[in-house]
């Protein structure tokens, strides 16, 4: 029997055990775990400790928990320095202090002299001695058997004690319906142990000699949960990307004459990964059912022209096209765009966004409603209640991951069933598309457009600011035009950071000559875009400004971008403001400007961000970094993250895939099964 905590003294434990426990307090506490009674067989442990031996006193080491079977010698409360309950304790190789800060008024009777105690903590070194600070103790009446496994250590909450939770575990365990979802033959294809033994081992393993040792025994337990969660997720996702390649939708074929047209007039030609990807589009575009895909690719890659070929082909069908941007500075980017590609065509597009004057919105809007307007560009005001679409066929959302669930989902919900395009300039390593992507069809621009130059990456301390300022004036003095990029807008007394204030102030006082402007989150939507606009146009030569120019930004000219207090950023945002240089045709550069002392966790964003160009093995070190639920930021508000698998385990995550086809095709109600006792529902998310 484990030891109790010091809060579940003997009198409290008998008279909880005399009456029935409160349900619905209990389970309000396990609903804050995100659990019910019957999901406890599937709530694991967090790590163990052994509670099957009795270490000797005079062998206890300082740091490494262990148990001790011992006599109290004396108790008292002492006030040196706060007041705490001292008990001086021994065995007959040695003598251990306990010492309790926080204390009940009766746990000095169950601590009296001559008392026999079993305790569990981690020893050290202190004021008393070789002291346990806060065990859990249990008085000991007659001779009790020792454990026969390890006591597990499991997530919990405010009022559930270990010990509560442990026999609810064992409760459940007891009663649960754990038949295997998985065909014997399945199970023997993979090497994969049964489902209630695997469990069993979890919950309670046996005693071994180390760490490792018990890594090594319960490591096929462990391989089977997390397989099964790997499965529930993959099988989750076939069946909304089934769910919805069932729905009609209005197929919009390829006639080319827009297309066509588009591609003779372009100032450049397609990459080879551009034209893979607008195929692969163009077929989707075609079917009876909805397109759902993905389309990827590194910053400066190229998406925004795939987008406008889709959009042709919408409109060649005589279908409404809208693509949505997470800020208004990237929707204009991608308004300019598209208009100047597509409005020689005979093709308006409409311009979207809350700062447009109300009645400009309102005409916008009615050019929309009636079908006047085949192609539509804008922010989240594309999604508000009064734009409605005569005829959508095709939604287009970029910087995807930047927008919540509901948001992705409104501007579908604009039409019955339209086919539908999400654009990233973040990669997304191969592993985690597997697994959070497997819904989607997935399209990737891995090269970049001819005349894009490497852009080079340097690391300069704080301490080196006046080389950096000097750079600046030299790379404006052959006529190109500097970023300057701050993590603030204005002071913080927590964060000691330059702010995009105080550093425009400087650079202005510093470099007289130069006409310096300023862009942040705060300006207007019209002051930011004249600022823009005058960047653009080459009348403001440095451009001082927040992350707000992390995408959309393209400005040719521009070659030099220094980031400041670089160590704060994270590696994708790195990652994308250094893409907004390097767009011409000159050599460019981005600084990375530190200031010490660096976190271990900022050393290794600088290191990869320094060593890398490639955004997917960025992407791939950033997600080992930061782990999936980090890195796929506002979908994980839709999509079931996990909670034992390993992403960076391939062949786990393969083997998983190969699994759900199987058992979709094969044994569907196993695969329902399967869902429903690993995903609590959660997989309702994925329907839309």
């Amino acid at each position: 029997m484990p030891c109790s905590s010091l809060a579940d003294t003997a009198s409290r434990t008998r008279r909880a055990a005399a009456s029935a426990p409160n349900t619905s307090t209990l389970a309000a506490k396990l609903a804050r775990l995100g659990l019910t009674a019957a999901e406890l067989p599937f709530h694991l442990p967090l790590r163990y400790e052994d509670e099957t031996r009795i270490t000797p006193v005079a062998a206890a080491i300082s740091g490494q928990a262990a148990q001790f079977e011992v006599e109290v010698r004396d108790c008292e409360i002492a006030f040196r320095p706060r007041r705490q309950l001292i008990c001086h304790v021994a065995d007959a190789t040695g003598e251990l202090a306990l010492r309790f800060l926080n204390f009940y008024p009766n746990q000095q009777k169950l601590l009296s002299p001559g008392a026999r105690l079993r305790v569990f903590g981690e020893p050290r070194g202190g004021f008393f001695g070789n002291e346990l600070i806060h065990p859990r103790f249990r008085r000991l009446e007659g001779d009790e058997p020792l454990p026969e496994r390890l006591t597990p250590v499991y997530p919990t909450t405010a009022g559930l004690g270990q010990g509560t939770l442990r026999r609810l575990v064992q409760k459940e365990m007891a009663q649960a319906d754990l038949a295997d979802t998985l065909p014997e033959a399945l199970r023997q294809r993979f090497a994969l142990a049964e489902l209630a033994p695997s469990l069993e081992a979890l919950h309670q393993p046996p005693p071994v000699a180390g760490l490792d040792e018990l890594d090594r025994v319960l490591a096929p337990a462990w391989r089977r949960i997390r397989f099964d969660e790997l499965l529930a997720q993959q099988l989750s996702l076939r069946q909304a990307y089934a769910a919805r390649r069932a729905r009609g939708a209005a197929p919009l074929p390829a006639s080319g004459r827009l297309t066509d047209g588009l591609l003779r007039h372009l100032p450049f030609t397609l990459t080879g990964a551009q034209r893979r990807a607008w195929q692969e589009i163009a077929a989707d575009l075609a079917q009876p059912h909805p397109m759902q895909r993905l389309l990827q690719g590194d910053v400066g890659s190229g998406k925004t022209i795939v987008a406008a070929l889709a959009m042709l082909q919408a409109a060649d069908s005589g279908y409404q096209a809208a693509l949505m941007a997470p800020t208004e500075i990237l929707a204009e980017q991608h308004y300019r765009k598209l208009a100047a590609w597509l409005e020689p065509l005979g093709l308006p597009v409409a311009w979207l966004t809350g700062s447009l004057r109300k009645s400009e919105k309102a005409a916008m809007a009615g050019r929309i409603a009636s079908g006047e307007t085949l192609l539509a560009v804008g922010t989240h005001a594309l999604i508000e209640d009064e734009i409605t679409f005569a005829r959508l066929g095709l939604s287009i959302v970029d910087e995807q991951h930047r927008f919540g669930v509901r948001q992705r989902l409104a501007l579908k919900q604009k039409a019955v069933a339209p086919h539908q395009l999400t654009m990233s300039a973040t990669p997304i390593p191969r592993t985690l598309a597997m697994s959070y992507y497997a819904d989607l069809d997935v399209s990737v621009l891995d090269e970049l457009p001819p005349g894009r130059t490497p852009v080079l990456t340097k690391l300069v301390g704080e301490g080196r600011r006046a080389e950096v300022v000097a750079r600046v004036r030299a790379a404006c003095g052959e006529g190109r035009q500097v970023y300057w990029v701050c993590p603030l807008i204005e002071e913080s007394e927590t964060l000691q950071l330059k702010t995009a204030e105080e550093t425009y102030d400087h650079l202005r006082t510093e470099l007289p000559e130069l006409r310096t402007g300023l862009v942040h989150g705060r300006l207007r939507p019209e002051e930011k875009a004249a600022v823009m606009d005058a960047f653009l146009r080459n009348e403001i030569q440095v451009l001082v400004a927040t992350t707000v120019i992390e995408v959309g930004v393209d400005v040719p000219n521009a070659s030099l971008m220094i980031i400041e207090h670089a160590e704060r950023f994270g590696l994708s945002q790195l990652h994308q403001l250094r893409g907004r240089v390097g767009r011409g045709s000159a050599e460019s550069v981005c600084i990375l400007l530190y200031a010490r002392p660096l976190s271990a966790t900022a050393r290794q964003r600088l290191k990869i961000i320094y060593e890398n160009t490639d955004g997917f093995e960025i992407a791939r070190q950033d997600l080992a970094l930061r782990g999936p639920g980090e890195f796929i930021g506002s979908r994980q508000s839709g999509m079931p993250l996990l909670r034992y698998a390993q992403l960076d385990d391939s062949a786990l995550v393969e083997a998983a895939r190969a699994a759900a086809d199987v058992l979709l095709r094969d044994h569907p109600a196993q695969a329902v099964r399967h869902i429903r006792r690993w995903l609590k529902g959660a997989e309702e998310y994925l329907k839309a």
